[in-house]
């Protein structure tokens, strides 16, 4: 991958983007107030998933006003997971963040997690005092019970939008459709790799819809398990004990 501005920072967020154009005023605001708190050098990227409301061009003009905004943009939706991915993909910093452009979660509390950083490969938060329905929160016990039983990461809200990772490490995920809510149990698989996790605000959606409903909250993940489970036994992982390609 060809160095890119995110390499003069050490820590960039990426923030996926699907159709969100009455939330991105309040984004660009969000994120431009939390980049000068940030304990590290800090940038934006914006991942647009293909949108088809105009939020395109909206990213655009927020990143042509903001120095430490940048955007990469898909030829058509490809899925959070993909954009995520992408994200990584194109950051040449040394740490990454992740959090949706819902707002859900708020950039502030990144600080609450990077100071983690150094000594885990991932910290994931997790949303304290939820703000979303009854429903979704049942959806969400039952489909993170059912992977943790099959992954055995343990961990307790993978589904939360607010998330720090050594790049590195990042950059060695195998990627496939529904990744985002293995990352704790992706990142393991890594020889020496741990995750932990810290308790992070969560806030009631303000704008925009939802792009979650029944089948990708609760159907999906259970499928994806059984993806995880096959890649699982599948997966390479080696360490090189000594070499001289360097002479």
């Amino acid at each position: 991958m060809q160095l890119n501005k995110t390499s003069d920072y050490s820590f960039t967020i990426i923030v996926p983007v699907y159709n969100e154009k009455d939330n991105m005023d309040t984004v660009e605001k969000a994120l431009r107030e939390y980049l000068p708190t940030a304990p590290c050098s800090a940038c934006v990227l914006f991942v647009d998933d293909g949108s088809a409301d105009g939020s395109t061009d909206l990213i655009e003009k927020i990143c042509e006003r903001n120095e430490h905004m940048f955007y990469i943009s898909f030829v058509h939706n490809c899925g959070l997971s993909a954009a995520i991915k992408a994200g990584i993909d194109y950051a040449q910093s040394q740490y990454i963040g992740y959090i949706d452009a819902d707002l859900q979660t708020s950039p502030q509390d990144f600080n609450l997690l990077l100071p983690k950083i150094k000594d885990y490969a991932l910290v994931n938060g997790i949303r304290a005092n939820r703000k979303d329905t009854k429903f979704k929160r049942l959806q969400s016990k039952i489909a993170n019970g059912f992977r943790r039983k099959m992954t055995g990461d343990r961990a307790t809200d993978t589904g939360c939008p607010l998330k720090v990772l050594q790049t590195g490490v990042a950059k060695k995920i195998p990627f496939f459709k529904g990744m985002h809510r293995f990352l704790p149990a992706l990142v393991t698989l890594q020889a020496g790799a741990k995750y932990t996790e810290m308790p992070v605000r969560h806030f009631p959606r303000m704008a925009g819809k939802s792009k979650f409903h029944l089948s990708n909250r609760l159907v999906g993940p259970f499928i994806d398990c059984f993806a995880f489970r096959w890649m699982k036994s599948r997966y390479i992982n080696y360490t090189v004990n000594t070499n001289d390609i360097g002479k």
